[in-house]
């Protein structure tokens, strides 16, 4: 099993638009193609507190992460989806993500 963080830094004043994308669109498109969300919160605290979406998704491994992603951003109905909600303008000026592998470790 892996995780990936990702971590998005909205254009100012566009947190209102990410919330609603997700909250609207891209929670159905996660379960549409078997994408497991294990979180996700805004940062309250910190570096882009006021304007930072972060969350984690639960992969079998990296073929598995590759082919669910794919199938994602290759969706045509996520891709109108997203067009749509950026009518307004951009609303992510930056995506920050990490791949995380816990199987060195025994309890995890």
């Amino acid at each position: 099993m892996i995780h990936e963080i990702r971590e998005y830094v909205t254009v100012p004043g566009r947190m209102p638009a990410l919330v609603r994308r997700f909250n609207e669109h891209t929670f159905g498109f996660f379960e549409k193609h078997g994408m497991e969300l294990t979180f996700i919160a805004l940062t309250e605290v910190g570096e882009n507190s006021n304007n930072e979406l972060v969350y984690g998704l639960r992969f079998e491994d990296y073929a598995d992460l590759e082919r669910k992603w794919a199938a994602f951003q290759s969706d045509p109905e996520w891709q109108r989806a997203r067009a749509d909600s950026e009518q307004d303008g951009p609303i992510v000026a930056q995506i920050r993500r990490r791949i995380l592998n816990p199987s060195r470790f025994e309890g995890a």
